[in-house]
């Protein structure tokens, strides 16, 4: 069973998220809380407990402290829980920060229950888990580097071997790599062996160093 934690300054919100979580047989919510802070105090107060919550479903926008902020410190603090983002904003700035801080996933609120399900147990195994279309804002393309630093190798390559790219410098393995992108890990593998005959690296330790002199590295 994996216990939930739900974050978020809207009751109403909780109470049906609770609601339609309950009702999947592997999932539990163990606590809920309106604001960030509340929700740091609600993880210590659980912590190393029976009640111990595996992942915290958190909002972004909420008073006193927000939810940027309680996922650093959960994750600082407490690093047996997963944070996994769930809010209305899609900002840049917030899941860069989000993702920079130590979440495991962000969704957005409009995400079918399905695909929350699926999220929250992704997140619980140690998977990273991007809505569609976000995990482009947690770096910039390559196109969006200066000239000076792109080599034509990496210029050469296309936007979707630059995320697969992208996310070996993270340290993603392929499974990993696949429900990121909502492509099919054979997909994935097909990718990497492109990558790396085009940048003539032998695997995929070098295909990280390599790309890490170009993305920084985005918080797990």
């Amino acid at each position: 069973m994996i216990r939930l934690l739900l974050v978020d300054d809207q009751t109403i919100i909780r109470q049906g998220l609770a609601n339609l979580l309950e009702a999947q047989p592997d999932l539990t919510v163990v606590g809920d809380a309106e604001n960030g802070q509340q929700a740091v105090e609600q993880v210590a107060a659980l912590y190393a407990t029976p009640h111990q919550p595996d992942v915290v479903l958190m909002d972004i926008r909420m008073p006193q402290v927000d939810g940027v902020a309680a996922t650093r410190q959960i994750c600082d603090e407490f690093p047996k829980v997963k944070i996994l983002v769930l809010t209305t904003f899609d900002d840049d700035d917030y899941v860069q920060q989000a993702m920079r801080y130590g979440a495991k996933g962000y969704l957005l609120k409009q995400t079918p229950i399905e695909q929350l399900a699926i999220a929250i147990r992704a997140v619980h195994q140690g998977y990273t888990h991007m809505g569609p279309g976000l995990f482009e804002k947690t770096q910039f393309p390559a196109a969006e580097l200066p000239e000076t630093l792109i080599p034509p190798e990496l210029a050469a390559l296309s936007p979707r071997e630059q995320e697969v790219l992208r996310l070996i410098s993270n340290g993603l393995s392929n499974r990993e790599i696949a429900a990121a992108l909502y492509i099919a890990e054979r997909t994935v593998r097909n990718h990497v062996t492109s990558i790396l005959s085009q940048l003539r690296l032998r695997d995929r330790t070098q295909a990280a160093l390599y790309a890490s002199g170009f993305w920084p590295r985005v918080g797990r």
